[in-house]
């Protein structure tokens, strides 16, 4: 089995293709060891005690390193543990787990019924134009609410905590929904 691996713009984070299949639907964020211990695959990446994060998408694995690792040093380990994991065809998660990220609700913004129109277009471009292109980079872009102009937004994988998310946020997905929804007046991560 061959493991394909991609730089992302976060330079603590690689991008790791095991063609295949990672996650049938939805994502999944491991920010702590705590919360990796609902799947095998992350636990054991936490596991080498030079994680920070893990993500699951649709066709790959984010690992992002801790501050001071070195790639070279980590990625032998980290290839062996994806190999070791997809070649036995282990479950991605325990008994019971959730197979997708449900953020807790005090994140959420909650939108005004008045607003649903306005909230229906920011949520069909985040899915159709931002969240592919943020996939490719090894993250993935949460819609968290919309309030008097505002759109909340969580970073996950590659993207959280990446040094060009500010600019990804202003200069990219803030302009394009400000082009086609004249209403949002700003982008904010949460």
């Amino acid at each position: 089995m061959l493991i394909e691996t991609e730089a992302t713009p976060n330079p603590a984070t690689l991008k790791f293709l095991p063609a295949r299949t990672v996650m049938e639907q939805g994502t999944r964020d491991f920010a702590s060891p705590e919360e990796a211990e609902a799947s095998p695959l992350a636990a054991a990446l936490f596991g080498l005690g030079d994680v920070t994060g893990v993500f699951f998408g649709r066709d790959f694995v984010s690992v992002t390193a801790a501050p001071g690792v070195e790639w070279h040093a980590l990625k032998p380990d980290v290839l062996a543990i994806l190999l070791d994991h997809f070649t036995a065809q282990m479950p991605l998660f325990r008994g019971g787990s959730a197979d997708f990220a449900v953020p807790p609700a005090e994140e959420e913004i909650a939108d005004d019924p008045a607003d649903a129109e306005i909230v229906a277009q920011i949520k069909d471009l985040i899915d159709t134009r931002v969240r592919p292109a943020v996939a490719n980079d090894g993250g993935d872009i949460i819609y968290r609410g919309f309030d008097k102009g505002k759109v909340y937004l969580k970073m996950q994988g590659a993207c959280s905590g990446c040094p060009s998310s500010t600019a990804t946020l202003k200069n990219g997905i803030e302009q394009l929904l400000r082009y086609y929804v004249p209403e949002v007046t700003e982008v904010r991560a949460v």
